[in-house]
């Protein structure tokens, strides 16, 4: 029995040893993993990207579309623009992961950062700059020199959370001790800024604030509207509308984002996709390029945002 043993085992080292050795294919770095190609057979997962309604769901498309063909060539796979009617519906789709990628007004980016983690990405820069303003218009035929004068008229807000279009106009007529339900005679929302304009232009509005870099473009893109509004107030600079990524991205894809971006000034086929937007160049920005924004919004507390520390 002992003999029958020892040949069993004796068999079955010669059998292991007889294995091939298989050949290591690499080693895995797991701080640089790379993304999986997509099998063949099997459609790209489509990269949602939500572009807040800061000009009309038409001009979206039209701006952007360049942009979004760029980065789809660039990723190698389905770009999906996502548009809502209001800054906090984008925000909520950021905040549960109904899209990668938003561009967004300032005051929804402090609220999103403030209250669920909204994460920066890069900052357009336009002329130069990365602030912007919010800009008083009305009527080229008005006599309003000021806000004051439009007491009793009718006034076009943007947005019900727009830095530029609502929150900065409200802090200034509080600054005349009154709330906008008070001083103007009507009030409405046209939730983009570039019909703020239009409503202006027409006569439909007696005033309206809006976004400085919109209004800049509008005109560049309709010489006429010049004729037709007048900018009598502007406020102090205010850091400029960023693009985030919700806090569920992954550290990987956002990285591979903002490499993109950062890297479009530098390619020559970005051209295009800058210029359709207005944008000099993406940069980095820090959190802290929107604390005077934060201030502001403590002193309103009106518009139904979240206090936030």
């Amino acid at each position: 029995m002992k003999q029958i043993l020892l040949f069993l085992l004796a068999l079955l080292l010669a059998s292991c040893a007889m294995l091939p050795q298989a050949e290591t294919a690499g080693k895995v770095d797991l701080n640089d993993l790379q993304p999986l190609p997509t099998p063949i057979g099997h459609e790209s997962v489509p990269l949602r990207i939500a572009v807040a309604a800061v000009i009309s769901p038409e001009g979206t498309v039209q701006s952007y579309s360049p942009l979004l063909d760029y980065l789809e060539e660039k990723l190698n796979r389905p770009i999906e623009l996502v548009q809502r009617r209001t800054y906090l519906e984008v925000n909520d789709l950021v905040e549960h992961g109904g899209v990668d990628v938003a561009f967004v007004c300032t005051s929804a980016y402090i609220e999103g950062h403030d209250t669920f983690g909204m994460e920066l990405l890069v900052a357009p820069q336009v002329n130069g700059r990365t602030t912007y303003n919010s800009v008083l218009i009305v009527p080229s035929s008005s006599s309003a020199q000021n806000l004051a004068d439009l007491r009793g008229r009718v006034f076009a807000f943007t947005d019900p959370i727009s830095l530029s279009g609502r929150v900065y106009p409200t802090y200034l007529v509080q600054q005349l001790g009154s709330t906008p339900e008070e001083f103007f005679g009507r009030t409405f929302f046209t939730y983009s800024h570039d019909e703020a304009i239009r409503a202006v232009a027409s006569g439909v509005a007696d005033g309206a604030a809006v976004d400085s870099l919109v209004y800049e473009f509008a005109i560049a893109r309709d010489p006429s509207l010049a004729g037709k509004t007048k900018i009598i107030h502007r406020s102090p600079d205010f850091g400029i509308p960023p693009v985030v990524v919700s806090p569920f991205t992954r550290p990987q894809i956002k990285a591979e984002l903002q490499a993109l971006f950062l890297n479009m000034v530098n390619d020559p086929n970005a051209r295009d996709a800058l210029a359709a937007i207005g944008v000099d160049q993406f940069v980095q920005l820090e959190d802290d390029a929107y604390n005077d924004t934060r201030t502001l919004l403590d002193e309103i507390p009106i518009l139904g945002l979240p206090n936030v520390p």
